[in-house]
C-alpha cells in the first residue's frame, strides 16, 4: 500500500489484482494530490473499509476472490464513497449492469490515467455552501429520506437503502420540487461528464429511485419524465 503525504487530501482506494494497473493509477493520483491505498484482493479491501471509508473506490470487476459486481452492489448500499468501475469488460450490458448495481461511473481498460483523475475530480466536485449546514431529512408523499443514513423510510417505517449516487439525484429533485430539471442542469450539479455515458447513468439512477419509491414505471406519480426536456418532481417536500 502507498499513501500521498497530504493528510487532508481526498482518499482513493484502488482495488485491482494487476500490480501494473495499481501502480499506474496510484502514480497518477498521487501526482494529482490524492491520497491512495492499493489492494489486490477484495477481502483486504473490505477489511480496510471497516476501519476507514475512502472518498472514492476504484474497483476492477475481475477479482480473484470475489465477484466484482456483487462487491459494487454491496458498496453502493453500505458505503458513502463514490464508486467507479475500471474494467476490461467493454460490452454495453456490462456497463449498464454496473450502473444499475450502484456504480457512479464505468471506465474501460485500457484507459488514460488523466481521464481517471478527471472523472474522480468530477465525482468529488460539490457546491460549497457558505451558510448553515444542509438539512439531512426530507418528508414527501408518505416517505422520509434520511440522507445522513442513506435510507428511504415508508409510512409504515420500513427502510430501503439508497446509494450515494441515488441520493445525489434524489436531493436534486427534493431541493427543487415542481421545477423542470434539465439534463444540463443535472450534469452541472453532479459534476458528470457530458455525453451518452452520463445520460445513461442518470437514467439508471432515476429508474432505481422510482423502483424504491414504488412508482409505476409506465406512469410514475412523483418523478416525471418530460420528453425532450428533462425531469420534474411533483411531490410536496418538507425539510427538517
Amino acid at each position: 500500500m502507498t499513501a500521498c503525504p497530504a493528510p487532508d487530501a481526498p482518499h482513493v482506494a484502488i482495488l485491482d489484482d494487476e500490480p501494473e494497473i495499481r501502480r499506474l493509477l496510484a502514480d497518477a493520483l498521487d501526482e494529482a494530490g490524492f491520497r491512495t491505498t492499493q489492494f489486490a484482493r477484495a477481502t483486504e479491501f473490505e477489511a480496510a473499509l471497516r476501519r476507514a471509508a475512502p472518498d472514492v473506490c476504484l474497483v476492477d470487476l475481475g477479482l480473484p476472490d470475489r465477484d466484482g459486481l456483487a462487491l459494487v452492489h454491496r458498496l453502493a448500499l453500505d458505503s458513502g464513497a463514490a464508486i467507479i468501475i475500471i474494467s476490461g469488460r467493454a460490452q454495453v450490458q456490462d456497463r449498464v449492469t454496473g450502473l444499475e448495481l450502484g456504480a457512479d461511473d464505468y471506465i474501460i481498460k485500457p484507459f488514460d490515467p488523466a481521464e481517471v483523475v478527471a472523472r474522480i475530480r468530477a465525482r468529488l466536485r460539490r457546491p460549497r455552501s457558505e451558510g448553515p449546514a444542509r438539512p439531512e431529512v426530507a418528508r414527501f408523499s408518505g416517505w422520509t429520506a434520511d440522507f445522513a443514513r442513506f435510507a428511504l423510510i415508508d409510512a409504515g417505517g420500513a427502510e430501503t437503502a439508497f446509494s450515494q449516487a441515488e441520493g445525489e439525484v434524489l436531493r436534486l429533485f427534493l431541493e427543487a420540487p415542481r421545477r423542470l430539471m434539465t439534463r444540463a442542469q443535472m450534469q452541472q450539479a453532479l459534476g458528470g461528464a457530458a455525453g451518452e455515458g452520463f445520460d445513461r447513468a442518470i437514467d439508471v439512477r432515476i429508474s432505481r429511485l422510482r423502483t424504491k419509491l414504488g412508482e409505476d414505471p409506465k406512469n410514475p406519480r412523483l418523478i416525471k419524465t418530460i420528453y425532450g426536456a428533462g425531469y420534474i418532481f411533483l411531490g410536496t417536500v418538507h425539510w427538517t
